[in-house]
């Protein structure tokens, strides 16, 4: 990053580093808890082998920043950690799920995933559908338990906002329209402009890492204009991750990242950096994050982690 605003303390890195760390050990701990081998109320048994599935694709892996952002979104409305987790672990297992899909031969035909085996190479692809499946259907039974907020109009909110985010409106609709661009359907002659890049990262990446923080303003019934300022918060950190992203794409290698690198320019996909420049995408990264510090203005000092965490999207190495 090369503007001066994008810039922090060493101390308070230190500080948000801590924070992240304390969520994703929290997340771990919760993940490994609900995704147990007895089988829950209501259900009839969990099989052996799609619970180490789901485990293996659930746990000890990736940074949790959604649930991070879900937890510090929540905390400006003063949410019980309690429920800001159970949701941002809910909004994680849908993470976890898309990531099993997208690495499936019919998708990325990816054979690493977080310096592992994918779930298709671990177990078998029929066991990893049914994982990505299984990841994903467990979400909405998250966010439906009461252990998630008492109220019922809250849960409801929170089902209706991830089914929306993950769904044909939002991730998999973005994951369609990036089939499309790479041509799965038949040659495509419709060069990709600005417009249409922002429109399928704003689906297939933003939507989610947006509803992380518009779930903590669930939560606490954030009055309207607050639920806007951190939507819209949100909104722009969905740009700068996937900016961000597509340069690491570019400058990064396997070892580095964990998985694939130089994977948009093999499909032949228009990303901000093909269609801006290094130069350009990293200006465009730095615009993003002080507009993103400037929505948070409304929170004032409380926001400063928020802040933060949109320099550590920005500058992230993997």
């Amino acid at each position: 990053m090369s503007r001066t605003a994008a810039k922090s303390h060493p101390a308070a890195d230190a500080s948000f580093a801590a924070k992240l760390n304390a969520a994703a050990a929290e997340t771990e701990h919760l993940l490994e808890r609900l995704l147990d081998a007895a089988a829950a109320e209501g259900e009839i048994a969990r099989p052996h082998r799609i619970v180490e599935a789901m485990r293996y694709s659930g746990l000890g892996g990736g940074k949790r920043l959604r649930p991070f952002l879900t937890v510090e979104t929540a905390a400006l409305f003063g949410v019980a950690r309690g429920h800001a987790l159970m949701a941002g672990a809910a909004i994680e297992l849908v993470h976890c799920y898309s990531l099993v899909h997208d690495d499936l031969p019919a998708m990325d035909n990816d054979d690493l995933r977080r310096g592992r085996p994918t779930a298709h190479k671990a177990f078998d692809e029929a066991t990893a559908i049914l994982a990505g499946d299984g990841l994903l259907t467990f979400a909405f039974d998250v966010l439906a338990r009461p252990e998630t907020h008492p109220d019922a109009a809250v849960r409801i909110a929170l089902v209706m906002g991830l089914a929306r985010a993950a769904g044909l409106g939002g991730m998999v609709g973005g994951q369609m329209l990036d089939l499309a661009a790479e041509g799965r359907f038949g040659k495509n002659d419709t060069p990709q402009g600005e417009q249409d890049v922002l429109t399928l990262q704003a689906m297939k990446t933003g939507a989610i890492l947006k509803f992380c923080c518009v779930a903590g303003a669930i939560l606490g019934h954030a009055p309207k204009a607050r639920l806007d300022a951190v939507s819209r918060y949100g909104q722009v950190i969905g740009q700068a991750f996937q900016i961000a992203d597509d340069l690491l794409d570019v400058e990064g290698d396997a070892a580095t990242l964990g998985k694939a690198a130089g994977k948009d320019a093999a499909h032949g996909k228009a990303t901000l950096v093909d269609l801006l420049g290094v130069a350009g995408a990293r200006a465009r990264l730095a615009q993003l994050v002080l507009e993103a510090e400037s929505t948070l203005a409304p929170f004032g000092a409380d926001g400063a982690i928020l802040r933060d965490a949109a320099r550590f999207i920005a500058e992230r190495r993997a």
